[in-house]
């Protein structure tokens, strides 16, 4: 055998002789949470006293990772975890010998020396991997925390059977087996053969300490405190959770809380590997996202709402069951899994002579977590008496840890760009200690090189990044659009399943999310430089969840109060929100001579979201689509039948397409250094008068196009009732969208300004006929004219949208030019990319309220005069003012624009310098 297949032997000896050992004294270590409930019983103990007896062990096994860490780097870790294996049988076996409470902890106490096991792993794997391949290394020997888990599965069956007492007789025999095998397999780690091979002492524990002095080491172990501490505190705490809460018999219990052990285990494996290949920081980002959604969810009580309406009270109960509740501590604990291998990723790159005592501090850290956690839930219970008041503790700590590790992350970076930015560490804690061999060790996914104006950049590298962001951006604005207009259609159902709404209430319920997504939009259009456009986008795309799994879940009960619709109806703005974010981001990918095409089609295609709903609830609806998972139909009438509706999947449907454009989003696109910019950076767009000029123009393109999209099927409905206009009411959205993906061109050859110019003239046409068919509507015939007028009306808008944000860029531009005279081409540039994301998130913000008050505003003439009609004289009188303020500021002779759009937009491009 060669020496490199020794090699490869060797390590895979070592690395699954270690995992082994591992998981069965993490079985060991987490042995109370099974046969403590038993003791509990026995000595009749409170719920603090029980979470001390569960935690102390995790204390004392925290406590002494430290020392046994460095005890590793000075003896090598083949001793020291034989030695640790043996301690801990000993201690469990006596723990037999326990009868009051005082010895019981102290026998848990000593019990818990099998935590520090992992100190010893961690530093003995490490050494025999390269840094390549110590994530997945370490990922792998993580993998042993799965042993919480054999200790739920095996132990309840052992202890009904023969007592507890058996339980940890059979544990400590097996611990001993395995220190003995252990030592008899297992050789020593590269680092220590070849100390010895010199004759070097070991170095003494002080210089062991010495890392420790590093305020990084302590900061980054509050990270773990979460991923590793909170999951060996739910490890202990889930059976008695599980038994008190739902019922469920101890077998059952923990069969239950293995579903959170067992992947918060095995898939650490799998986050190493993540880690290698994709970089710490973004599995971080993901372990701390999930983990703020998933305890959010946990933490809600059970809870009995009344509410008062004109006809009486109501009430309605909400409760997580046992079947959610395993689902959702399942998704929990597979992301804690994959933090815990991020954080252990950085220990051997930093610290390669001092893995044991650093990867000792960064556990015990950890383990203190699993002491202090179940003491924190027993006090909290025995204060509130809620037993959901864990996982309220566990938001609050999963929360701070993201804000502050995001926060810290982008002040680091601000104000770096290029080759600066790409030589920072991946975390703010490790810049005191990050050196030129450290860098790209733990590489992301930011573009710290971004030059789209450079055509030999553009052509080598930058168009194949810019397209794929493009088009996983497309799917996620797709579905923000459905989202947003779901309420175009499903407000017109409502009366068929047994609500008893006004035509009134109807009308804001359709108009509701247009206020509340452009609300939004304010706020989203500042958020993709603060926070980054793939974090932003996947953030935005996983909150549409909540909207469309509560329509699903709302419109299956006609005593849900109208209340509870009106919230539901302004979460929709979440969608509408997107939009804004999406478009700055995409902005920042293109040159300007690409950028109105590409804006056209994020925005076009991501606009079919309006006609894709229009199209697909009519259909989902009317079949059980989603099987058992959409629930029961109800029976309504069609004519002289009745026919099944599923009005629930007009909110089901959109779920798994939701989760699947989330994780696109996140694997698959790119920040840009360059991008960055704090809110007082952008707030400078308030200073533009272009700014609102554009928000009075594009609100009269895109303001149509939403407002429309979400009025037009209950004006046609109220207007023609005898015509069924669902099957049809689609095609408008559908021409708008498709007419901005499929003309951005023109705005880019024509110029932006002299094309908007026309649309509002065509748009005042469309206006005039559709006044013309309302006075005629009782002719045979005039629906269909009707119909016409609204998809002329519908391709106007689709075509200013794109050519209002094409002509941005080029404002700015020309602004630049005028304000920043001493500054050199690439500066001005960058100036003005940033100020056109700003500015085109803005607009897109102020043009959402169409989608409130064209509805509104069609409900209210409705009220005031019986018709239409003065609401759409009103539309008309809006589109001449657009018209002259296009021709007066941008395209008259010695307007902005009229020199730019004259020679070509591409002819004023210049490349960056």
């Amino acid at each position: 055998m060669d020496e490199s297949s020794q090699t490869g032997a060797a390590r895979g000896r070592a690395l699954w002789l270690s995992t082994i050992s591992f998981t069965i004294c993490f079985a060991v270590w987490t042995i109370f949470s099974i046969i403590g409930i038993s003791i509990k019983q026995k000595l009749g103990l409170n719920e603090t006293e029980f979470g001390l007896l569960v935690g102390l062990p995790i204390l004392s096994g925290s406590l002494i990772r430290l020392v046994l860490g460095a005890w590793t780097d000075q003896y090598g870790g083949r001793r020291v975890n034989t030695i640790v294996m043996l301690a801990a049988a000993v201690a469990t076996y006596f723990l037999t010998w326990a009868h009051t409470y005082p010895q019981f902890l102290v026998a848990a106490f000593f019990v818990g020396v099998a935590g520090g096991s992992f100190a010893v792993g961690v530093a003995y794997v490490s050494r025999f991997y390269p840094a390549g391949k110590q994530g997945t290394a370490l990922g792998i020997f993580g993998a042993g925390n799965v042993g919480a888990a054999v200790t739920k599965l095996l132990a309840p069956f052992v202890m009904v059977a023969f007592g507890w007492e058996m339980v940890a007789q059979v544990w400590a025999a097996v611990l001993a087996v395995m220190a003995v095998i252990f030592w008899v397999f297992s050789e020593e780690d590269p680092v220590m053969r070849a100390r010895r091979a010199r004759g070097e002492k070991p170095k003494s524990m002080w210089l062991e300490f010495a890392p420790l002095k590093n305020i990084q080491v302590w900061r980054f172990s509050l990270y773990y405190f979460f991923v590793f501490g909170a999951f060996v505190a739910l490890a202990l705490w889930l059976p008695q959770y599980l038994i008190n809460v739902y019922g469920v018999d101890l077998k059952a219990a923990g069969m239950i809380a293995a579903m959170f052990s067992i992947p918060a285990s095995i898939f650490r494996a799998y986050g190493g590997h993540l880690s290698d290949r994709y970089g710490a920081r973004r599995v971080m980002y993901w372990s701390l996202l999930v983990g703020v959604a998933c305890t959010f969810i946990l933490s809600y009580p059970p809870t009995d709402y009344v509410v008062r309406t004109v006809t009486g009270s109501v009430g309605f109960h909400l409760e997580m069951g046992v079947v959610p509740f395993t689902i959702t501590v399942f998704v929990l604990g597979f992301f804690m899994a994959l933090g815990k291998a991020a954080v252990f990723r950085h220990i051997p790159v930093y610290y390669p002579d001092n893995v044991g005592v650093v990867g000792g501090l960064v556990g015990m850290i950890g383990g203190l977590g699993g002491f202090v956690l179940p003491i924190a839930f027993g006090a909290l219970n025995d204060l509130t008496g809620l037993w959901t008041s864990c996982f309220m503790l566990l938001f609050l700590i999963v929360t701070v840890s993201l804000l502050w590790m995001h926060l810290a992350v982008r002040q680091m970076e601000r104000g770096l760009a290029g080759e600066a930015l790409r030589k920072l560490p991946q975390f703010p804690e490790m810049e005191e200690i990050h050196k030129p061999e450290h860098i790209g060790a733990l590489a992301g996914v930011v573009l710290t090189d971004w030059r789209p104006e450079d055509r030999e950049f553009w052509e080598t590298k930058g168009r194949a990044v810019a397209r794929r962001n493009l088009w996983i951006s497309i799917p996620s604005l797709l579905l923000s659009f459905a989202i947003w207009q779901v309420w175009s259609v499903v407000v017109a159902k409502l009366p068929s399943v047994g609500f008893k709404f006004t035509t009134a209430e109807l009308f804001w319920l359709a108009a509701l999310p247009g206020i509340s997504g452009a609300v939004l939009r304010v706020f989203y259009s500042f958020m993709v430089p603060i926070f980054g456009g793939r974090l932003w986008t996947t953030l935005a795309t996983w909150s549409l969840m909540i909207p469309a799994v509560g329509i699903g879940y709302a419109v299956q009960t006609p005593s849900t109060p109208y209340v509870v619709f009106l919230g539901l109806a302004l979460l929709c703005g979440f969608g509408g929100g997107n939009f804004a974010s999406s478009m700055a981001n995409i902005s920042f990918f293109f040159p300007r001579s690409e950028k109105g095409n590409a804006l056209a089609l994020n925005a076009g295609l991501g606009n079919l979201g309006v006609s894709t709903v229009q199209f697909v609830v009519p259909l989902v609806i009317t079949a059980g689509v989603l099987g058992w998972f959409g629930g029961d139909p109800v029976m309504v009438a069609d004519g002289p039948r009745e026919v099944p509706m599923w009005l629930q999947n007009a909110g089901f449907v959109w779920v798994p397409f939701i989760a699947a454009s989330a994780f696109a989003a996140w694997f698959g696109m790119n920040d840009i250094a360059s991008a960055k910019a704090s809110f007082a950076d952008q707030a400078v767009i308030f200073q533009r008068k272009h700014n609102w000029v554009m928000c009075w123009l594009y609100t009269g393109t895109f303001g149509s196009f939403i407002g429309y999209s979400a009025g037009f099927p209950l004006l046609a409905k109220i207007l023609f009732p005898n015509i069924n206009v669902l099957p049809f009411v689609f095609l408008g959205p559908l021409v708008g969208a498709l007419s901005r993906s499929a003309t951005g061109w023109i705005a880019d050859r024509w110029g932006g300004g002299r094309v908007t110019l026309w649309v509002f003239v065509l748009m005042m046409a469309g206006v005039l006929g559709i006044l013309y068919f309302i006075g005629i509507k009782e002719q045979p015939g005039a629906f269909w004219g009707f119909f016409a007028m609204f998809l002329l009306l519908f391709f106007a808008t689709g075509v200013g949208n794109a050519s209002t944000f094409q002509m941005i860029p080029n404002i700015m531009r020309k602004e630049m030019d005028r304000l920043m005279p001493g500054s050199d081409v690439a500066e001005r540039t960058r100036q003005a990319e940033k100020e056109s994301a700003a500015i085109t998130g803005f607009t897109s913000a102020i043009a959402a309220f169409g989608a409130f008050f064209i509805p509104k505003s069609f409900g209210t003439s409705i009220d005031m005069t019986g018709g239409v009609e003065a609401a759409l004289w009103g539309f008309f009188i809006f589109y001449i003012t657009c018209v002259v303020i296009t021709w007066a500021v941008y395209t008259r002779k010695g307007g902005l624009l009229h020199d730019v759009e004259r020679r070509g937009a591409t002819a004023v491009a210049q490349p960056a310098q």
